[in-house]
């Protein structure tokens, strides 16, 4: 049997083993609004396109689609987190039981607004649509005390039954440093410490102890201070300068079209190139589909590599989709028939 053949039936089993694993998501849960529109013709009012109304779609965004992502991969998912008592956070709750994921994590309350992402996209009938403009409803202030408390509850809850914590942090306040300190903390009722994998768009450095994180290379440039371009010297600096200081065990640098690096503490980093095409479609929520994918892994027992190249396909596979989109088993298992997973030397 040939080396690829090996790692692509070792592929194949991961990916297979998907069903078998529960992973709690600790995150952010967004509702992702696309509004769609037909350009009718130009306003009288202002130099602006009128766009006719012709349809509206609520799916999962930011935590609430790498929950998506991983129910679709076959994953048992957990979900916690807070969302409004509003049309999107009903929406989102409706979604999830349409897919029969749990929802007794996913904390309402009266005070608080569900975060929502709505893009308004325009074009002819016979064209692509183009977004034209995204309007970000946020809430005013982060979950109150008693309501971060009520998430800390449900994570440990959940834990005890999981094999892996996947922390989606965007910024508002569901997912935080505090929480997932808390969670690791000892104590009487000590949870079994799974491997906790982290997506942090604003505060990664704030979660030294973490198992492995996924940012992109601007969020590790924003986080260092330093621009890494199309250095392979600075890239593996950047990289292993994250590791030290957060004390983790594997990291996942993903740098749009030239690929994504893999660092693990016993092995030389792993420049992977980019599964598929680079002239892409829609990047939207193409970090939830990569973080989803590589925990899942992760959490079945691969290696830093194997988990990496997973998360390559599916991010290749999902950025060929337009809206926030998802990644299922079937079209992984596809994509690792189609082609041997790839490394570049240096």
């Amino acid at each position: 049997m040939t080396k690829y053949l090996k790692e692509a039936e070792r592929l194949r089993k991961i990916v297979e083993a998907f069903p078998k694993v529960t992973i709690t998501v600790l995150g952010d849960l967004v509702a992702d609004e696309f509004v769609y529109g037909e350009i009718s013709r130009v306003s009288r009012e202002a130099p602006v396109l009128i766009l006719k109304h012709r349809e509206r779609t609520v799916v999962p965004g930011g935590g609430a689609n790498a929950v998506n992502n991983l129910a679709e991969l076959g994953v048992n998912v957990l979900p916690v987190g807070a969302i409004g008592d509003d049309e999107p956070g009903r929406m989102l709750m409706k979604f999830f039981r349409h897919k029969r994921i749990p929802t007794s994590g996913v904390l309402k309350d009266k005070t608080y607004a569900t975060v929502t992402k709505t893009r308004i996209l325009a074009g002819t009938t016979h064209n692509t649509r183009q977004q034209v403009v995204r309007v970000d409803r946020e809430p005013e202030n982060p979950p109150n005390r008693h309501l971060m408390r009520e998430l800390f509850l449900s994570a440990r809850e959940y834990l005890r039954a999981s094999d892996a914590l996947l922390v989606s942090d965007y910024g508002y306040g569901s997912a935080s440093p505090a929480i997932v300190n808390a969670l690791r903390q000892p104590g009487r009722r000590r949870v079994v410490l799974v491997p906790l994998i982290l997506d942090s768009r604003y505060r990664l450095l704030e979660y030294a102890g973490a198992t492995a994180a996924t940012p992109n290379e601007p969020e590790v440039e924003a986080a260092l201070g330093v621009r890494i371009g199309q250095d392979w010297e600075k890239v593996t600096q950047a990289g292993q300068q994250i590791m030290e200081r957060m004390q983790l065990q594997s990291l996942l640098i993903t740098r749009g079209r030239d690929g994504m690096v893999a660092f693990d503490q016993r092995h030389p980093p792993v420049d992977i190139p980019i599964y598929g095409s680079d002239e892409v479609a829609d990047v939207t929520g193409a970090g939830d589909t990569v973080i989803a994918t590589f925990s899942a892994a992760l959490a079945t027992g691969a290696s830093t590599e194997e988990a990496a190249q997973l998360a390559n396909y599916a991010g290749g596979i999902v950025v060929m989709k337009r809206g926030t989109a998802t990644v299922s088993r079937e079209e992984l298992l596809r994509a690792i028939e189609q082609a041997p997973p790839a490394t570049r030397a240096h």
